[in-house]
């Protein structure tokens, strides 16, 4: 299959799926030529972005900071409500603690968090 071999193709390829996306809409037939081209175009684009964009999952570390500071919680409030001593939640935000499988469950069901975040 064809590839993407740097980044002016993929400009040019991201300014003509730019295109292609305001020519088509839910009424085109699966059939026309262009919808064809922007499925053919997306999935090379996807794969350039995958090698060259690759976007990793958030640590649990940034995960859970992210939490503290949407509710306004104190590194204090989290531990209580997770029922942890504060120390051992600071060891597990800093990385140098990973957290129990108890406490990974309890993290996961009560912060919303996905377990493979959790666990990693």
């Amino acid at each position: 299959m064809a590839q993407i071999k740097d980044e002016k193709q993929y400009k040019a390829m991201m300014a003509r799926i730019d295109q292609l996306f305001f020519e088509t809409d839910e009424a085109t037939p699966s059939d026309d030529p262009r919808l064809l081209e922007l499925d053919v175009l997306s999935a090379l684009v996807e794969e350039y972005e995958k090698e060259h964009y690759a976007i990793e999952p958030p640590t649990l570390s940034q995960t859970i900071i992210s939490r503290l500071s949407e509710n306004n919680w104190t590194q204090k409030d989290l531990a209580a409500m997770l029922g942890i001593s504060a120390p051992r939640l600071s060891a597990i935000l800093s990385g140098k603690a990973n957290p129990t499988f108890e406490q990974a469950r309890i993290i996961s069901s009560k912060l919303n968090i996905d377990p493979a975040i959790v666990l990693a």
